[in-house]
């Protein structure tokens, strides 16, 4: 039973702003306000992705505007006199490959703490960004839409038990039939719930 057909290529914005390692602070914040981002990807030479200013790399200059910082607080209270994209940045950039997974990426931020990755080839070379937003889009996905891709990519397998069928409401998918082998009922439900777009999984199955 096959997982998720989705990968970070398919809800990215391929379109993405970004600044060169030269750009100012007011550059900066004046492109985040511009496009409502949290975060810019920074770029060397035909599109390397170097680096990504975030608001926390740029938040320093007013938290310790007038407070001293404490002996913990000196790696931040550095950036605090940084003037360009170069100083400011994190490097090197936490990245996502265009044919990862959609629960690859969610993994990556979550542990990371980030709200937005650069999507990057093989090279390094920007491609696009993708957004914690942009992983939420499948579950603007029909339920008939679901239901459809649930009877073809896991009930419509060769190895997929027969005489099972589902039916999904508000992105909650039940699948109903009679199955003999209920060990392979948690299977039947992770293939199920690999889907993209399901929120949750019932399991209706009574004796053959």
């Amino acid at each position: 039973m096959p997982a998720s057909r989705y990968t970070v290529s398919d809800v990215m914005t391929h379109t993405a702003i970004a600044l060169g390692r030269d750009a100012s602070y007011k550059e900066i914040v004046a492109l985040m306000d511009q496009w409502k981002v949290s975060a810019l990807p920074v770029l060397e030479g035909e599109g390397r992705v170097i680096g990504v200013v975030s608001e926390a790399d740029l938040l320093p200059k007013e938290e310790f505007r007038t407070d001293e910082p404490r002996p913990d607080e000196f790696a931040a209270a550095s950036k605090a006199g940084a003037l360009r994209a170069g100083e400011l940045m994190s490097s090197p950039a936490v990245t996502v490959h265009p044919d990862a997974t959609l629960a690859e990426a969610a993994r990556i931020m979550a542990t990371r703490g980030v709200k937005r990755l650069p999507v990057v080839n093989g090279v390094g070379m920007l491609e696009g960004v993708v957004s914690r937003s942009d992983l939420l889009k499948v579950f603007l996905r029909t339920d008939a839409e679901i239901a459809e891709d649930i009877r073809h990519s896991v009930l419509g397998e060769p190895a997929a038990p027969v005489g099972l069928d589902v039916t999904v409401a508000d992105g909650v998918a039940t699948v109903r039939g009679a199955l003999s082998d209920r060990s392979l009922v948690p299977l039947v439900a992770r293939a199920v719930r690999a889907v993209e777009g399901v929120v949750d999984v019932r399991m209706d199955l009574g004796a053959p």
